[in-house]
């Protein structure tokens, strides 16, 4: 993929980065944020059309990643932002394509694969995915609805359910190797739930992927194909980074080390068994489609090799 326009709506997170890496070698990447410090940042607020509009002119891929984090405690006032910062920025996304002239080829709106249930029992995909009601599920249902909601007779949209993304720009990999580091990378609440994971590579890739082949439209599960529990994955970034032991941690622990950080143990607890079907179907192959081959790659390019113990 070269010589194209990519618009990254919300793009200053830790995804954006890693997309921006990515494609920004051979395309040019204009990235949508409240803070603009960068020459390729332009200004938007998420909620009003205004003069980043005629960014989105001409573009190839237009792609929103724009969302409160889901990191803090869900007060009444968190809840509200982290609804409202989806929802909005998605609606006036599809007020700003619809007044362009030539709007992008190809929209794709993040999503979240904690859409479907807790689940212990069987994997998740896009076709038998069980879907309940709880806060997470609550937010990515309306974040999806006001998605859909958009008629764009000339833009191809695409919903990406993005999970737990691991790469070395950031996110929980630093925070989980940390753990790692000062002996406590045992296994989290029963370490029976499953964590469905992505290489931020991936992320890329299938987003590439997507827009080169423009019979796909529709919702797709971003995950790797091979998630794995929570005991696993912990035994996995030990091994990897050569620690021997890890103390467990109890869900009793994580509520109240969750409560001190500001956020909440249910990210931790909720089991996530999610696979992607809909696009392995569509003949789309992973680098990283195996957990120690993720870890391995990201450890090895973290700065300085930090976090090789011995």
């Amino acid at each position: 993929m070269k010589n194209k326009k990519i618009v990254i709506a919300g793009g200053s997170g830790f995804i954006g980065k890693g997309l921006m890496e990515y494609f920004g070698d051979d395309n040019t990447v204009i990235v949508l944020t409240r803070q603009p410090k960068m020459a390729h940042e332009v200004y938007w607020d998420g909620t009003t059309t205004g003069e980043w509009v005629s960014s989105l002119e001409g573009a190839d891929l237009l792609i929103n990643l724009a969302g409160k984090s889901v990191n803090c405690r869900y007060t009444e006032a968190n809840k509200a932002a982290i609804f409202s910062s989806r929802v909005n920025s998605t609606r006036v996304l599809g007020e700003a394509v619809k007044q362009l002239k030539t709007p992008p080829a190809l929209w794709i709106n993040a999503a979240s694969a904690t859409i479907y249930r807790h689940a212990e029992d069987r994997p998740m995909d896009e076709f038998s995915g069980e879907i309940e009601d709880d806060f997470s599920v609550q937010v990515c249902k309306r974040w999806e609805e006001a998605f859909h909601d958009i008629a764009l007779p000339h833009t191809r949209k695409v919903v990406l359910r993005i999970a737990i993304t691991l790469g070395r720009q950031g996110s929980v990999m630093i925070p989980y190797l940390n753990l790692v580091k000062f002996g406590l990378g045992g296994a989290q609440g029963s370490g029976r739930q499953y964590f469905s994971w992505i290489h931020i590579t991936d992320v890329a890739r299938m987003t590439e992927w997507l827009y080169e082949h423009p019979e796909c439209s529709g919702t797709y599960n971003c995950s790797a194909p091979e998630p794995v529990t929570n005991k696993a994955f912990m035994r996995t970034l030990r091994e990897e980074t050569g620690m021997v032991f890890g103390l467990r941690a109890y869900p009793w622990m994580l509520r109240i080390g969750a409560a001190l950080l500001g956020t909440e143990a249910e990210l931790l607890l909720k089991s996530r068994w999610v696979v992607p079907t809909r696009i392995t179907q569509a003949g789309f192959t992973f680098r990283y489609p195996v957990l120690r081959e993720a870890v391995r790659n990201i450890v090895n390019d973290m700065p300085g090799r930090q976090y090789h113990l011995f």
